[in-house]
Parts: C-alpha cells; sequence; structure tokens
C-alpha cells in the first residue's frame, strides 16, 4: 500500500502542479485578454476623438461659409440699396439729353416762350429728383483725359493748351455715386 500511497500522493502532486500551472496559465491569458480589451478600448478612444477633430473642424468651416456668405449678402444688399436707381436713371438719360437740346433752342413767340419756360420747369425737376438719387455730372471741358469717365471720340489741335486736355465736350457724362452710368464723350487735345 504504500506504494500506491506513494503513487497517489505523485498522481496527487501532478494534479496539483498541473492546475497551478492551468491556474497560472488561464491568469495570464486573462491578463492578455484584459490588456487587449483595454488597447481595444484605447484604439476606440483615439478613433472617436479623430471622429470628433473632423467633425470639430467641418463645423467650423461650416461656420465660416456661412459667415462670408451672409456677409456677401449684406454686401450685395447695401450695393442695391445704393444703385437701386441705376437702371431706370440709365434709362432716362436720353430724356435727359432730349431736354437738353430743346432748352438750348431760341424762341421768340409769346406761345414758344411758354412752352420752353414749361421744358425748362420739367428739367429742373427731373434734374433735382435725379441729384437726390446720386446722379452727378461728370465734368469733362478743360479736364485732364481720364479713361475711366471720358470716351474720347475725336483729337484737336489747339495749341493754347496741353496735350490730354479736353477741349470740347460731345455728350455729357453721368454718374451714379462713384459708377460711371455713361462716359463723357469728349474731343482730346493731341
Amino acid at each position: 500500500m504504500s506504494e500506491t500511497t506513494e503513487n497517489k500522493q505523485q498522481e496527487v502532486t501532478e494534479q496539483t502542479n498541473e492546475e497551478v500551472t492551468n491556474n497560472t496559465e488561464n491568469e495570464q491569458n486573462e491578463e492578455q485578454t484584459e490588456l487587449t480589451v483595454e488597447e481595444q478600448l484605447n484604439l476606440k478612444i483615439a478613433e472617436l476623438e479623430t471622429k470628433l477633430q473632423e467633425e470639430e473642424n467641418r463645423f467650423l468651416r461650416l461656420r465660416a461659409d456661412f459667415d462670408n456668405m451672409r456677409r456677401r449678402n449684406q454686401l450685395d444688399r447695401e450695393a442695391s440699396e445704393k444703385y437701386r436707381a441705376q437702371k431706370l436713371l440709365t434709362d432716362l438719360l436720353p430724356v435727359l439729353d432730349n431736354l437738353e437740346r430743346a432748352l438750348q433752342v431760341e424762341v421768340s413767340s409769346d406761345d414758344a416762350v411758354s412752352l420752353y419756360k414749361g421744358i425748362e420747369m420739367v428739367y429742373k425737376t427731373f434734374i433735382e429728383a435725379a441729384k437726390q438719387e446720386g446722379l452727378e455730372v461728370i465734368p469733362a471741358e478743360g479736364e485732364a483725359f481720364d479713361p475711366t469717365v471720358h470716351q474720347a471720340v475725336m483729337q484737336e489741335n489747339d495749341s493754347e493748351k496741353e496735350s490730354g486736355i479736353v477741349i470740347r465736350e460731345l455728350q455729357k457724362g453721368y454718374k451714379l455715386k462713384d459708377r460711371v452710368l455713361r462716359p463723357s464723350m469728349v474731343s482730346v487735345n493731341e
């Protein structure tokens, strides 16, 4: 029996060693699993932080685009308000030219004088209304030629004046505030 007892003790010792080994391996596997889970969580956190950063950048870009669009719309509204009369005044410039031509005619009869005074009143009223909207006459005669506001259609030679000076204005030019509606047609000294 003693051999049997020794065998049994040896078996129990071997089983105990195996169990200890198995327990140690299980503990190591659990630690590895825990590390793997921890690493997975860290990776997930890093991924979420990256996504958050991308969304924050996207949000900032969208906000900047929105602010730019709002600023452009505000500038467009201001320009629209500032130049609201541009189309109307541009269309009425030929009427203004015709009124000025009518006022250049000399009249002698009483009926013609009455008609002349009526045209003169309409012209003055028209000019005042246009000035209130910001219409300005572009100065031309005697001024230095400026291609941004003058359109040279002729050249003349006048020895009394400097080169590049406007000698005659053939058609008046007009500006609406700071925008040229129609350049002055001029004759320039050579």
